[in-house]
């Protein structure tokens, strides 16, 4: 810290210095002291350069707190910054209790404002002393303790002050007091003194051994204070006797006559309970996680750290993010459900406006940072897949997938995925198979896009996948990578960007209005606005949620859902106009919930938050980017009877539109009469069960070419006719087909895996089975 010069005109003025009080010592002391006082002289030009202002002082003080705060202004959390000492903030004088002054005064510097920085009572005292080997208090004042404080040249050392180091003190603070004002000198001091073991000044000690402010101290809490002064490492039996003294010595001073007897006893046990005591956590606050990233990004960047930080989170929206989460977590206790998480992005600047990475209090981990957490993200990935299949041409929003099972062969066996419900809803619009969430026309649409193609498209929408396409193979559809609900989140902030992408934006607020981040191309305009049109589509998503579903905002919004494997993981993802809101819901272990789906659990929260966002703000449809038009369309069935959508007006990307989509017939079984047979599941067929989904809803349709035949797993009888539901458990069977003379007529050999069967994961197809909405 650069120090200006002093003028050092009249400072050996010190020898005129009244020597009231020194009339009884010997002849000898007083020339001793003239002495003294003429070799100061020489010192004096070298310790007035050195000293600093008060202003100096103040500025270069450096709490070992950082106070992260919101861009309105308020604080969003307190972390602690510095490990090696404890400060608190600077203390004005003012906001001091007057017990604690005093008790400083009488302890310390009974005469610090008569003094002039020496009190040449004291050292004559303590000179006598020393004269009679007497011990005595020693002779240093709160103004020469502060300059030990502020220069660490006149310091005490393990062996004490050498004569050289006392003429220095003595002469600093003598210039001390003619710099600064008394006022001065004892807030610079109360701030500055360490205390005991790492804390330093009052505030640190205020807070960490009384859990206030140190204008809140009464008298004991101020006498205890004032006996660590002279002994910041003893005992606490030490300090308690201490204690007791400057607390008799305060009474005394108050009431100018003898002082009561002071219950020793009871000063004793507040400190042993107050030096015992830690009550002042290293951080606290709404936003730890968010204060702890921001703390990062200063050290990756090697900014000089800075004691007060404003950050782009909106404290409104982080009280509404914590108060939304913890609320609804507390509805599904007794779920197994204890952690969540909660991402708001601006969607035109891509700013942080609420960072929540857990459920605080509720949490076992609340230490763990849901938002940067690696999480399997269910169906909330299909967007993507239907906005490159749309960009691509591979279908329309009208175009017809086939719902039902399918058998795709993959190195480790054959995939099959399933529905939620088990049920097959036919020929469906990719409208209704992206706004329902279904599985088998998801994995249909990636066989025409390759997982390959599809793994470097979310790759270029920043989701950091950690293996490879082949990996993961058509189970990437569903969600089997794992991925943060930070890069998730801004992914579909480029949905709401019509498919351009740009990072997140850095946490501290700029100081001055930048314009919004021009993104990557990395979906159409086109393809991005119809997914959207889509995800914002209750009627298309009615057939699954429902009509009265929570997500069905009364505002204009896009929105997804999702629930991994084993039901470990929530998710509900999604847009307005101006903000991008992502939730997971989980637990930080990695244990799976009790029923407990994305629109059950992640869902409410979502809708919640975003009911708060635009509590006081529209949110209107995004205007049809170029390159789309919208066709009436109509579904034509190919038979009297069949299941169609109904006709509506449909978006489609320009060149693209047709006015009728022609539903295929559905295929016959073929029927052997001669011979039966088994049709259903096919010899090799290789089962996943979902722990997502109740055992009582898992069944396998067997399936023969005759009615006449009873069904068999091994030697058990498992029914009769031509289809028949079996619940499956985990193995490998043998089901067989046979007539009611006990004659074998066809046989299969399947293997049914679940999450209880060991080792099973390393022998797994890369499937996920059933992943819900």
């Amino acid at each position: 810290m650069a120090r200006p010069r002093r003028r050092t005109t009249s400072l050996c003025a010190l020898s005129s210095v009244r020597s009231s009080g020194l009339q009884g010592l010997p002849r000898s002391l007083r020339a001793c002291r003239r002495s003294l006082l003429w070799l100061g002289c020489l010192l004096v030009p070298l310790v007035a350069q050195a000293l600093p202002s008060p202003q100096e002082v103040r500025r270069g003080f450096q709490p070992s707190e950082t106070y992260i705060l919101s861009r309105e202004g308020e604080l969003l959390q307190r972390l602690r910054t510095d490990m090696q000492v404890r400060r608190g903030q600077w203390v004005a004088l003012s906001d001091t209790s007057p017990a604690l002054r005093l008790a400083l005064l009488v302890s310390e510097d009974k005469r610090f404002y008569a003094h002039s920085g020496v009190d040449w009572k004291a050292v004559s005292a303590a000179a006598w002393g020393q004269l009679w080997h007497r011990r005595t208090r020693g002779a240093s004042t709160i103004t020469m303790q502060l300059a030990g404080l502020l220069d660490e040249d006149w310091r005490a050392s393990n062996q004490g002050r050498s004569v050289g180091q006392k003429l220095g003190q003595a002469v600093a603070a003598t210039q001390l007091e003619r710099q600064w004002r008394k006022d001065q000198i004892l807030e610079a001091y109360l701030n500055l003194l360490p205390f005991r073991g790492e804390l330093v000044g009052i505030d640190a000690l205020s807070r960490s051994l009384f859990g206030k402010a140190a204008h809140g101290l009464d008298a004991v809490e101020a006498a205890i204070a004032a006996a660590l002064v002279r002994g910041p490492n003893a005992s606490p039996e030490v300090v308690a006797q201490r204690a007791c003294g400057v607390w008799q010595d305060m009474q005394a001073w108050e009431s100018r006559a003898a002082p009561p007897a002071a219950d020793c006893g009871a000063i004793e046990w507040r400190t042993q309970q107050s030096l015992r005591a830690r009550l002042w956590p290293a951080s606290e606050g709404l936003a730890p996680h968010w204060a702890q990233r921001v703390w990062q990004s200063q050290r990756e960047v090697a900014q000089a750290p800075s004691a007060r930080v404003t950050t782009t989170v909106s404290a409104p929206v982080q009280r509404l993010a914590v108060e939304s989460l913890q609320r609804h977590l507390r509805e599904l206790q007794g779920r197994n459900v204890e952690d969540g998480a909660v991402l708001v992005l601006d969607n035109a600047s891509g700013q942080v406006l609420a960072w929540v990475g857990s459920s605080g209090g509720l949490s076992q981990a609340a230490e763990v940072d849901g938002v940067l957490a690696w999480r399997q993200p269910g169906s909330t990935l299909k967007p993507f897949l239907y906005a490159q299949a749309l960009q691509e041409g591979r279908v329309t929003a009208a175009s017809l997938l086939e719902d039902s099972p399918a058998h795709i062969a993959t190195p480790s066996g054959l995939y099959i995925p399933q529905n939620y419900d088990r049920k097959f809803k036919g020929w469906v619009s990719v409208r209704s198979a992206l706004a329902g969430s279904l599985n088998v026309p998801a994995v249909r649409t990636l066989v025409m896009v390759t997982p390959d193609a599809f793994f470097h498209q979310l790759r270029w929408l920043g989701l950091p996948l950690r293996e490879s396409a082949g990996f993961y193979g058509y189970s990437l559809a569903l969600g089997s990578a794992e991925v943060p609900l930070l890069h998730l989140t801004n992914a579909y902030r480029a949905l709401a960007n019509g498919g351009r992408w740009s990072e997140v934006a850095a946490p501290r607020m700029p100081r001055t209005p930048q314009p919004a981040p021009v993104g990557q191309p990395v979906l159409s305009a086109a393809s991005a606005f119809i997914v959207g049109d889509v995800l914002a589509d209750h009627q298309a998503r009615a057939a699954t949620f429902g009509l009265d579903s929570v997500l069905a905002t009364r505002f204009w919004t896009a929105v997804k859902t999702g629930t991994s494997k084993d039901m470990r993981d929530n998710w509900a993802l999604g847009w307005s106009q101006r903000y991008t809101v992502g939730v997971w819901v989980g637990n930080a272990s990695g244990e799976a919930m009790h029923s407990v789906s994305g629109s059950s659990g992640a869902a409410p929260i979502w809708a919640d938050i975003m009911a708060g966002l635009h509590a006081r703000q529209s949110s209107r449809a995004p205007t049809p980017p170029q390159g789309v038009v919208r066709q009436a369309v109509e579904f034509v069935p190919a038979s009297a009877g069949q299941a169609t959508e109904p006709a509506r007006q449909e978006w489609f990307l320009t060149g693209s539109q047709q006015a009728q989509f022609h539903v295929p017939a559905p295929q016959r079984t073929p029927e052997d009469a001669a011979s039966a047979r088994i049709l259903r599941p096919v010899d090799g067929t290789i089962l996943a069960l979902d722990p997502d989904i109740p055992p009582q809803r898992q069944t396998l349709q067997l399936q023969a070419s005759r009615d006449d035949v009873r069904w068999y797993l091994g030697e058990r009888l498992l029914g009769q006719g031509r289809q028949l539901a079996w619940p499956p458990w985990p193995g490998r069977h043998v089901v067989r087909l046979q007539d009611p003379r006990g004659q074998v007529l066809d046989e299969v050999r399947l293997e049914v895996r679940g999450a209880g069967v060991r080792g099973a994961a390393s022998s797994q197809p890369s499937s996920i089975q059933g992943t819900r909405q």
